[in-house]
């Protein structure tokens, strides 16, 4: 029995020792945090070179969204291949394109426009390579221990995400722009390079109808209708992309809530870091301490908790009050990992891995719509009333959950020794 294989039932609380001990999960888990380190320096440094060939912020604003912004159409329009396609192959090809175009950025003079394009071509095809990368941790592990792999990766991702913004603005110091995008391929080559070497070969998930020859857009467009024609999956996914997106509103305002309150300069960045900070709280407590069937009795109260503490922005707090307020609205975003096994359990075993994209790239591209929508009504009603909004939004998003939202109950002993032996439907490699 593997290390994770007894978490797979019951109300067992897994710990993140026994999914560091899954080795295909470990290398996975490392290369994608590599890969999110130097995905952020490339975007990073490749603003800082955009603005500095033309002088223009919105030229430069582009270069840093234009790495989210196409990923949903990509997810849309190429998401199957994540099922189609021999993992490891897919992988390594993945990191070696994203290596190959960071490359191309410092190596080759272009006009702005092709740089553009060859950074969206990235974004395009990342839903498929972080798909693919999704479907095999969910066949690595198992029960509560794959609840405990999305926490830290979720861990990981957003503390790789601010490591590689700072590595950024210190390569690019250090050794200026291009040499810092060669930096970046470097880190995806090793990527690319550990894949290849330590990933067991394996085939294509999918059966033979997935696989067959409706070609790539076509498929990829019905089977994202497919999923999420299915009112359990629909639901899960917006549960998941809807309270992100109204809390990354109000974290788009916060620069300009502490210029209108005429705060001290620097203390912007300490209320920015107010709300992954208690993400990372959260998520170590929700996912250590809780069992499987609490985190998900608690899915509404935390989703909540995203929402509410904003409202007193309303009030115009300061420094201290402030930086409480987003602490506590961090805090909640573990309500995601109650979800995590009941989206799982929803999904079709062959069209994993798109699934897995079309959350990710669906999550990404709301999170970028959301501060474009309260900007501009902070214009109307300012910064502290937006912010507040975007609270309510979040809290009436968490009283929509709870309408649909069933918490899983344990099952009998009984039970669960009448079908030990019964296969698993999603979870088995």
């Amino acid at each position: 029995m593997t290390p994770t294989a007894g978490a797979a039932h019951g109300n067992h609380r897994a710990t993140y020792r026994e999914v560091l001990a899954e080795p295909r999960f470990r290398l996975l888990f490392a290369t994608r945090t590599v890969s999110i380190t130097a995905d952020a320096l490339r975007i990073t440094t490749f603003s800082v070179l955009v603005y500095a060939t033309t002088d223009s912020a919105l030229l430069s604003a582009l270069a840093f969204g234009i790495g989210f912004l196409p990923q949903l159409f990509g997810s849309l329009l190429l998401g199957s291949l994540a099922d189609r396609l021999p993992p490891r192959a897919l992988l390594a090809g993945g990191y070696a394109f994203a290596c190959a175009a960071a490359l191309l950025l410092a190596l080759v003079r272009m006009p702005i426009s092709a740089s553009l394009g060859v950074v969206a071509l990235v974004a395009l095809a990342t839903p498929v390579f972080s798909g693919a990368s999704s479907r095999l941790i969910a066949q690595a592990l198992e029960g509560d221990a794959y609840v405990l792999g999305r926490s830290l990766n979720n861990i990981a991702g957003s503390g790789a995400q601010l490591f590689g913004l700072a590595l950024g603005g210190a390569t690019v110091a250090a050794l200026g722009p291009h040499r810092a995008l060669a930096v970046s391929a470097v880190l995806h080559l090793g990527c690319a390079l550990a894949i290849r070497i330590r990933l067991p070969r394996r085939r294509s998930g999918a059966p033979e109808s997935v696989q067959g020859d409706g070609g790539t857009v076509r498929t990829s467009l019905y089977g994202a209708a497919l999923l999420l024609r299915g009112q359990t999956v629909r639901r899960l996914m917006l549960g998941q992309w809807l309270p992100p997106a109204f809390v990354a509103g109000a974290e788009g305002l916060i620069v300009a809530y502490a210029g209108a309150r005429h705060f001290a300069p620097g203390w912007y960045a300490v209320l920015m870091g107010c709300l992954p900070v208690g993400m990372l709280i959260g998520d170590v407590l929700v996912g250590r301490l809780l069992r499987p069937p609490t985190r998900e009795r608690l899915v509404v109260p935390l989703a909540a908790l995203m929402g509410l503490p904003l409202f007193g922005f309303a009030a115009g707090p300061g420094v201290g009050a402030s930086s409480c307020l987003l602490l506590l609205s961090g805090f909640g975003f573990a309500y995601g990992l109650g979800l995590q096994r009941p989206f799982l359990d929803a999904l079709p075993q062959d069209g994993q891995g798109q699934a897995f994209g079309l959350l990710g790239a669906g999550g990404m591209t709301l999170q970028g719509v959301g501060p474009a929508c309260f900007g501009a009504v902070a214009a109307g009603i300012g910064t502290g009333g937006a912010i507040a909004l975007a609270g309510c939004a979040a809290a009436l998003t968490a009283g929509w959950i709870h309408l649909w939202h069933a918490p899983a109950t344990p099952k009998p002993v009984l039970r669960d020794l009448e079908t030990t032996d019964t296969p698993r439907k999603a979870h088995t490699a």
